[in-house]
């Protein structure tokens, strides 16, 4: 079984894949952006959670009078003469539709559903990133995933020709189906221009880090919370388990080492005490949890640190 000319057609087909993928990459000249980049824009570029998302533009229209926030219930404010984003104007209709006239109501109860936030207000956010200039469609349109994915079946006619349906046979089928069905399921994609990565980067923190919401469906009052490390009763390590009411994080600053570095932490409820009890957590587990979620979480009492996620469940 000679393979020679499968190769061949692999490789040309592997070799036009790249060639269109570095001529998409290459950056096109357009006019900066007069604009300064909304929060929730920048979270998503930097990959954050639609939910998280979602709360930053609901933190966004509170801080322009939209509406308020206090503690973990919203209330609708009187319209405003302002312009809104598409986006934005998709928060407010569809706040207003899950309060159903009511004055106001929890933020959990007000976020949409997932499918609703992926098929509806990300796409929006993303066009707002690309009218802003932060980022850029892959491709101009279709045609070229198109051709791509078309120009699958010469390598795997070619593979099927010579080698039947042997094991070369199969994974060609098999790499065939998935490559076309990837490019066909991502579009015409989107990819950050120079100045969405400027904005996105590492050393850049999200604005407000301190602006977060809680929680008090577990019967905590929102009011006092013990620092990490408080005494508490127990071995080197223990279980602790409640829902998550606060999360916050803070620059800290290392004179000695001439260093920053931001500490992250989460205030976790047990549904009956009158106080919360806050952890240190690894940035990691800071962005997989929000208020409301409950959580086990195995910590050191002493220190206040969190070692493991033992059990996560969201019922929102």
């Amino acid at each position: 079984m000679d393979l020679a000319w499968p190769v061949i057609a692999w490789a040309l087909w592997v070799a036009a894949l790249a060639a269109a993928f570095k001529v998409s990459s290459r950056e096109r000249p357009r006019e900066a952006s007069r604009y300064d980049a909304p929060v929730p824009v920048v979270e998503l570029l930097r990959g954050m959670r639609t939910q998280e998302v979602f709360h930053a533009a609901l933190f966004d229209l509170a801080g322009r009078g939209w509406v308020t926030v206090e503690g973990d219930r919203l209330t609708l404010a009187p319209p405003r003469r302002e312009p809104l984003l598409p986006y934005e104007r998709w928060v407010l209709d569809r706040v207003a539709a899950r309060l159903r006239g009511r004055p106001q109501a929890p933020v959990m109860a007000l976020t949409p559903e997932g499918t609703d936030l992926d098929g509806e207000f990300v796409p929006l956010v993303r066009q707002t990133a690309i009218d802003l200039g932060l980022a850029r469609r892959r491709w101009p349109n279709m045609i070229v995933p198109l051709l791509l994915a078309a120009a699958l079946v010469v390598p795997w006619y070619v593979t099927i020709a010579t080698a039947g349906l042997s094991w070369p046979g199969m994974i060609a089928t098999m790499v065939s189906f998935v490559a076309g069905v990837s490019l066909l399921m991502a579009g015409r994609g989107f990819l950050l221009t120079g100045t969405g990565r400027e904005i996105t980067g590492p050393d850049r923190e999200p604005a407000n880090p301190r602006q977060e919401w809680i929680y008090t469906g577990s019967g905590w009052h929102g009011v006092e919370i013990e620092p990490p490390g408080s005494p508490a009763p127990g071995s080197e390590r223990q279980e602790v388990a409640g829902h998550i009411v606060k999360r916050w994080s803070v620059a800290e600053v290392d004179t000695d080492a001439m260093s920053s570095g931001r500490s992250y932490y989460v205030a976790l409820h047990d549904g009956s005490s009158e106080k919360a009890r806050s952890y240190v957590v690894k940035e990691t587990l800071y962005h997989d949890v929000l208020p409301g979620d409950f959580v086990r979480l195995l910590v050191k009492p002493r220190t206040g640190k969190v070692v493991r996620l033992l059990a996560h469940e969201r019922h929102w």
